[in-house]
């Protein structure tokens, strides 16, 4: 099938086309994101494949009808930068990548947590320094803290089995309990009680309507001083100008971002020479407690494979008419 493909990066453009050797799909890689500028692009191409900071709404999804355009192929796991309804339907279908390394989220999660408590980005900055004095390293036993776990789908279900061995207290909230948390000794409770009761509270949900500023002015109000907070999910689950008043009081301790609301033209892309635009991002990376990575939490060999792969492989399904993976709007 033909196929293209928006914001490339070298090193997808490498696995893809190494695992693409089995598949034989004919691909075209382009750099830039797919949106109004870039849309003319897909003519003569029956599918595209694109990446979360792509935007496909109902306009440009009609655009994709227009040119024949069969099949959209989401190389990521979320989908809420698609109008899943308008596809449906314009005729196009939606497949993704549902499970590529829950690992890869998780320990990126545990990651941001370890870095966080017990500053070793201070600390190495001030060690090339020649500083070897510890103050203002100090940190936490995060073992018999309360770590309450958002959302406990592979990824959530993987990073409670990383912090069980932390000796943590785990509770949980998510509308399906899962049996492997629950064999763990994860406790669910409800949403306000999760937010009341953890000292270190870590998002691993879906954005969507529900979702979307799960973290809020009310939320955050709920939440314990000092409260340490941990985001490796969509950046839309924040209302981030709410964070930096609740940074500024104190409300929340310690802030650990891989996604931000508005990132889509700033991650990924290498930005050090110029000044950064976007001021709430500027502001947020002036305190000293919080830690921003840009959306790197899934970037691992075992992930970028697994991603190539299914990818690759939802094409050749859809080709023989057997669809896999697909993406379906709820019901009403």
């Amino acid at each position: 099938m033909k196929l293209a493909f928006f914001s490339t990066k070298p090193y997808e453009k490498h696995f893809f086309e190494k695992i693409n050797v089995k598949y034989n799909h004919q691909i075209t890689f382009f750099d830039a994101h797919l949106n109004m500028e870039t849309i003319s692009l897909v003519k003569g191409f029956q599918a595209v494949c694109v990446f979360v900071n792509d935007t496909l709404d109902e306009q440009i999804l009609e655009k994709m009808a227009e040119n024949n355009v069969k099949l959209i192929v989401l190389r990521s796991a979320g989908f809420n930068n698609v109008d899943i309804k308008a596809a449906h339907k314009l005729g196009l279908s939606v497949v993704r990548v549902p499970a590529y390394s829950p690992y890869a989220v998780a320990e990126h999660s545990l990651a941001l947590i370890m870095t966080l408590n017990r500053k070793i980005h201070k600390a190495y900055n001030r060690i090339r320094d020649d500083n070897f004095s510890l103050d203002g390293l100090m940190g936490f036993d995060i073992h018999t803290k309360t770590v309450g776990i958002f959302g406990t789908g592979k990824i959530g279900q993987t990073f409670a089995k990383i912090m069980s061995g932390f000796g943590c207290r785990l509770i949980a909230f998510d509308l399906f309990e899962d049996k492997e948390c629950l064999d763990l000794g994860v406790e669910y409770v409800s949403c306000n009680e999760l937010f009341a009761t953890s000292d270190i509270i870590s998002l691993h949900c879906p954005l969507n309507h529900e979702t979307h500023h799960l973290i809020n002015k009310k939320t955050l109000s709920m939440m314990k001083k000092g409260v340490m907070l941990i985001n490796t999910s969509r950046g839309g689950l924040i209302d981030t100008p709410e964070i930096i008043n609740s940074l500024k009081d104190g409300k929340i301790g310690y802030l650990g971002l891989d996604v931000y609301e508005e990132e889509a033209d700033i991650f990924f892309e290498d930005l050090s020479g110029k000044v950064l635009q976007d001021d709430v991002l500027a502001r947020l990376l002036t305190f000293q407690n919080v830690i921003v990575t840009s959306h790197q939490a899934f970037f691992t060999d075992n992930a970028m494979n697994k991603i190539a792969e299914t990818s690759l492989d939802n094409i050749s399904k859809f080709e023989q008419n057997i669809p896999v993976n697909l993406v379906l709007p709820e019901k009403d």
